[in-house]
């Protein structure tokens, strides 16, 4: 049986030309192939911009890049902390999150910050 974590693993593309990995793109972004083939992500990855905005909603939400080690890096919502938490170089793994608008991606943090944090 299957964790919510490994459900939530990524698809992504992988060029069959000049084996660049993309995400959601309909052609290679380096050489605009159009032969891409499906691959699945582990989905660990690591935050390497994170803001806080509060466009469209009533509450603050978290608006991070996040790196994955199959060479992408696309834009998602982190959960699991205050928006101003999420940290860059934090550890993050993707999940099934109630109520996401469709074709969302939404990460969490893999070690929440500790209480004891003053910043």
């Amino acid at each position: 049986m299957q964790t919510v974590h490994e459900e939530s693993g990524l698809e992504y593309n992988r060029c069959r030309w000049c084996g660049t990995a993309s995400f959601r793109r309909l052609l290679c972004p380096v050489c605009a192939s159009g032969d891409l083939k499906s691959e699945r992500s582990a989905g660990l990855g690591v935050v390497v911009r994170s803001g806080v905005v509060h466009r469209y909603t009533e509450a603050a939400r978290n608006e991070s890049l996040v790196r994955l080690p199959e060479g992408f890096v696309f834009r998602c919502r982190v959960v699991g902390a205050a928006p101003h938490r999420v940290s860059v170089g934090a550890r993050v793994r993707p999940v099934v999150a109630d109520g996401t608008d469709a074709g969302e991606v939404v990460f969490e943090l893999c070690e929440p910050p500790r209480d004891d944090d003053w910043f």
